[in-house]
């Protein structure tokens, strides 16, 4: 029960319920307000339009109402206002006015805060949203140029695994066409030891056999024609070999270009898959201010383009390097065959002359052989001959010895003694005359004799030329690497 006359306790000495509009104190909803984004500077485009510490602040002048309390015994005795009736002295009070112009003025400036809290609401709201489609418009846009770049970097895996193939299957080809070429070059050696071998067996020719003819001719060009097909294959060769290493150069820098480019796919490919409820994804502070880039699009694309115009080029000599392989060896053959069928040719030649000159010479030795038994019989006559001269020679010179023993006048000059005389000079003259044929006879059998033996030593030459020519050289030349071995294809 009141005291009478007394004034009643302050209302604002009790606990108010606050309201549902009142914001709530600032030690309530700071933790709703912590910023989980990265800490970093955030650039121009996500800074808040909007403070809120202020807002707090303008919060906090607001006083905080008392706690409640059921009774005024609650109160300290400081706080508690005397009863008028112990009271010597009035305290200071506001007039109704005070007090109707605070409640306007609190009114007012809720109503102020609330208008600005709404306004403030929608005003975060757009640029919740704009933000949101900005920001999904980025994403959308960085998703977008990641397609395009695994587009480009497909288009570019394309072009490399063409070329890539292109240069592969050239660099067989030229492999082959390099295993042909050496499979010629081996071949060759076989005609140049034949035609070398050749040469040394004709150098144990005899005599006047020893002769400068169109078979040596020929054997010596044969032998310079093989080397210098032998020479100018070696140099295709080693053009080959460095070609083929230029190849592989090429190559592997189109396998290293197109790993890279995998590679890059597969991170590109990851990267335009991530979504924003992907497991993978997570803070990576100050990423974006490392630039670990090398290259830019014009010459990432240059790189490539490069790598795969060199490939190009590559192949182009290589395939014109091929087909000079093929005419080298085309050429090479026909040049090695036709000067082989050349030689053979003048071997046929020379060993019909040598056994044309064999059978000639065959035909004067029996001729001789005959003529040397007939000289040889008529020598033997022509001794006869003067054998038989002796008898009548000693029946004159007998006849002329007796005669002179005839006495004083019977020696006589008459017919004959003329007679005898004559007789004894008559065979004289005959013996002399078949001793000067015995003589020359006898010369003529030497000659023969000589002829026989050069004959016998020419056809000997001949026989030996002939087994050679015919039996050696032409024994080897029978087997000569067919086109086909020449060109390199077995």
């Amino acid at each position: 029960m009141e005291v009478i006359g007394s004034p009643s306790a302050a209302t604002y000495t009790h606990q108010r319920s606050t309201p549902n509009s009142f914001l709530p104190a600032i030690s309530t909803t700071g933790s709703s307000y912590k910023n989980h984004f990265p800490y970093y500077p955030l650039p121009q485009s996500f800074n808040l339009p909007w403070m809120p510490n202020v807002y707090y602040k303008t919060a906090i002048v607001k006083p905080t109402l008392a706690p409640y309390s059921k009774s005024p015994h609650d109160l300290t005795t400081t706080k508690m206002l005397p009863l008028i009736s112990t009271r010597t002295t009035l305290f200071p009070r506001y007039t109704p006015d005070d007090w109707h112009r605070s409640n306007k003025t609190n009114y007012n400036e809720s109503e102020t805060s609330r208008q600005s809290a709404e306004l403030l609401r929608l005003d975060t709201s757009r640029l919740i949203e704009d933000k949101y489609q900005q920001t999904k418009k980025t994403q959308d846009e960085s998703s977008k140029d990641l397609q395009v770049r695994i587009n480009d970097i497909k288009f570019w895996k394309t072009e490399l695994c063409r070329e890539l193939d292109a240069m592969i299957g050239e660099t067989k080809a030229l492999t082959d066409e390099k295993a042909r070429l050496e499979r010629a070059l081996a071949e060759s050696e076989a005609p140049l030891q034949v035609a070398e071998e050749c040469l040394l067996h004709r150098d144990k020719r005899l005599g006047i056999d020893l002769v400068h003819d169109d078979v040596e001719k020929g054997l010596l060009t044969e032998v310079h024609i093989i080397r210098s097909c032998q020479e100018r294959m070696q140099q295709c060769l080693d053009r080959t070999n460095a070609q083929l290493t230029s190849n592989r150069v090429a190559q592997h820098d189109l396998e290293k270009d197109l790993t890279d480019k995998q590679v890059a796919h597969r991170i590109d490919d990851k990267c335009h898959q991530l979504r924003n409820t992907s497991e993978d994804i997570n803070f990576y502070r100050g990423v974006e201010r490392i630039d670990a880039t090398i290259s830019v699009q014009e010459s990432w694309a240059r790189f490539t383009d490069s790598n795969i115009l060199r490939s190009q080029n590559e192949r182009a000599a290589s395939a014109t390097l091929r087909n000079d392989i093929k005419d080298l060896l085309l050429v090479t053959a026909n040049e090695m065959w036709s000067q082989f069928n050349e030689v053979n040719v003048a071997f046929t030649n020379r060993i019909a002359e040598t056994t044309e000159a064999k059978n000639k010479i065959e035909n004067h030795l029996a001729k001789t052989l005959q003529e040397i038994f007939h000289i040889e019989m008529y020598i033997e006559a022509i001794r006869k001959a003067i054998r038989d001269k002796e008898a009548p020679l000693k029946v004159a010179q007998t006849r002329l010895d007796e005669r002179t023993r005839r006495p004083n006048i019977e020696l006589c000059r008459d017919n004959a003694q003329l007679r005898l005389v004559n007789e004894v000079y008559e065979i004289d003259e005959t013996v002399h005359t078949l001793q000067h044929r015995l003589r020359e006879a006898e010369a003529m059998l030497q000659k023969l004799v000589h002829v026989k033996a050069t004959l016998e030593y020419d056809l000997a030459v001949k026989s030996n030329t002939l087994f050679i020519d015919q039996g050696k050289c032409m024994g080897m030349r029978k087997t000569f690497p067919r086109i086909l071995r020449l060109v390199g294809y077995v």
